[in-house]
Parts: C-alpha cells; structure tokens; sequence
C-alpha cells in the first residue's frame, strides 16, 4: 500500500465523517408522530427520541377514566418512539451505502 493511497483513504474517511455528522444534525431536526387509541392520543417526537408534544382528544377526558388515558399516552409515545428510530436506521443505512469507503489501495 502506498502513502498517496492511505492519505486519499483517510481524506474520504474523513469526509463520510462529515457527512454522517449532517446527517444526525438533519434527523435531529426531524419530527415523526405516533398514536393510540385510533387517534385519540398522538405523541411526536424527534430523531433524537426527544419527546416535543402529547395531544389527547378531549373526549378522553369526558371518559373519565385515568387508567385508558394514561395507557394510550405510554402507548402513542412508544409508537412515536419505534417510529423515530425507524427513520433513523433508514437514513443511516441509505447513508452508509452512498458513502461507502472503499478498502485501502483500491481505486475508487
């Protein structure tokens, strides 16, 4: 392996370094829903799982009843959740393979 070949390898390294750090910042900003309860509860969150809102239809609050409300909030939350990272392993993935780094020595 020559040092030309090493340093073009590790500049592209370097690079997909970058790239994948955007990528985060991007996700980050992102936002996905999840619901319960066929849409009574609706939780969104972002790409860094961050909860930002829990909207509950006010008919869950006439019900009364504590316990469903408080089962379908857990339940949209962790919807939203699986949801995020989803997204999250989706775009990682597509970006991994648009960036993928070839072996050291090998043209490309």
């Amino acid at each position: 392996m020559s040092a030309p070949d090493l340093g073009a390898w590790m500049r592209r390294a370097q690079e997909m370094q970058g790239k994948l750090a955007e990528l985060q910042r991007e996700l980050a900003r992102r936002t996905v829903q999840g619901t319960a309860g066929a849409g009574l509860v609706t939780a969104t969150v972002t790409g860094e799982l961050r909860v930002l809102s829990i909207a509950i239809d006010p008919k869950l609050f006439a019900e009364g009843d504590r316990a469903l409300l408080q089962d379908l909030a857990a339940a949209a939350v962790n919807a939203a959740i699986q949801n995020a990272q989803r997204l999250v392993q989706e775009e990682m993935q597509r970006a991994a393979g648009a960036l993928a780094l070839p072996p050291p020595g090998a043209s490309g």
